[in-house]
């Protein structure tokens, strides 16, 4: 029986088969060996067996087909999957977040060329307060394997919001992995609209999602009224929806003690202890964020082109070792 070392040797062989050139081969080679290290030095000057301009050459200029890279891989994971599948019963869990990865300075190569000289990085911008590359991320549970998925840059006013990029992840989940199973969706506040919660229910999956205690319910209710004059559990109708939410509340602790009252609603009827269990498991995702950036490099691109900066977090998140598998994936179609 092949052990997850040979498993992650023999997909990193076939990702090298995938450089069109010898140099190349060992470029990809020498960058790999940097994420995989996870020691957060990810950075192509740490490297003593290439120089720094051979690999920025390799993510910013030379002709490879990222995406039969991201392609190799996540066939590679569905197979592991298929050959160790979890328990019949065990539902897969689609986690959706954003992450940002903040920047300073101008950051020029991630503009869109146009006639203005102060027009905006439309890669680079500022929401809730950060500036940086905002990326919204699915990240999949089935059963003990832990695979982030897909991801999609948030591009500013204009353009697709985080929603709408999180409605379009949703149709990258392979319907292999779900067939048969039940499916939770599973994101924060950010994402507790109406269109998130038509996308999810159309494709006939669970939500679990919070929604912020200022939301409107049909009998004219706020969301933050029904704490102390209703039980945990209780069915309600939103305004703008014509199907039952069941929603529960939970304190949250947050810094120097303090605490914070929060909704989470689900579209499947859960009792409102358990509904509560759920959405704590949500933050399974920012534990993964905070092991991308800290321990794989996620946040030091430092590319001169979008296609490099691209490829820097394709690469960055396949490199992370998932739970039984040879490897995790970032898919970006």
């Amino acid at each position: 029986m092949e052990t997850i070392l040979q498993h992650a040797q023999g997909l990193v062989y076939s990702l090298l088969c995938l450089m069109p050139s010898e140099y190349q081969k060992a470029s990809l080679n020498a960058l790999l060996g940097l994420f995989l290290e996870a020691q957060g030095h990810a950075l192509p000057q740490h490297t003593q067996v290439k120089t720094p301009s051979s690999l920025s050459r390799l993510l910013n200029h030379y002709l490879w087909c990222t995406r039969r890279v991201i392609r190799a891989t996540r066939q590679a994971i569905l197979e592991q999957i298929a050959c160790h599948p979890p328990h019949p019963s065990s539902p897969v869990r689609i986690l959706i977040d954003l992450s940002t990865l903040e920047k300073s300075g101008k950051f020029r190569h991630l503009s869109t060329p146009t006639e203005d000289p102060n027009a905006p990085d439309p890669w680079v911008r500022m929401l809730n307060r950060k500036r940086g590359l905002h990326l919204v991320v699915l990240y999949l549970v089935v059963g003990e394997w832990r695979v982030p998925w897909s991801f999609r840059v948030w591009r500013g006013k204009g353009h697709p919001s985080p929603v709408q990029l999180a409605c379009k992840l949703l149709a990258t989940v392979p319907q292999s992995l779900v067939k048969g199973r039940i499916v939770l969706v599973q994101a924060d506040t950010e994402f507790g609209t109406i269109e998130f919660l038509h996308a999810v229910r159309q494709r006939s999956w669970r939500a679990v999602l919070g929604l912020r205690g200022n939301r409107t319910l049909q009998d004219g209710r706020c969301l933050k009224d029904l704490y102390r004059h209703a039980q945990r559990g209780l069915q309600v109708y939103r305004k703008g929806i014509d199907y039952p939410l069941t929603v529960s509340w939970f304190w949250l602790k947050r810094a120097e003690g303090k605490r914070e009252l929060r909704f989470v609603v689900s579209t499947y009827p859960y009792s409102g202890a358990y509904l509560v269990r759920l959405g704590h498991k949500r933050w399974a995702i920012e534990g993964f964020f905070k092991t991308a950036k800290h321990q794989f490099g996620l946040h030091c691109f430092g590319q001169s082109t979008k296609l490099g900066v691209y490829r820097w977090l394709v690469l960055s998140l396949l490199a992370q070792p998932a739970v039984g598998v040879c490897l995790s994936v970032s898919a970006l179609d």
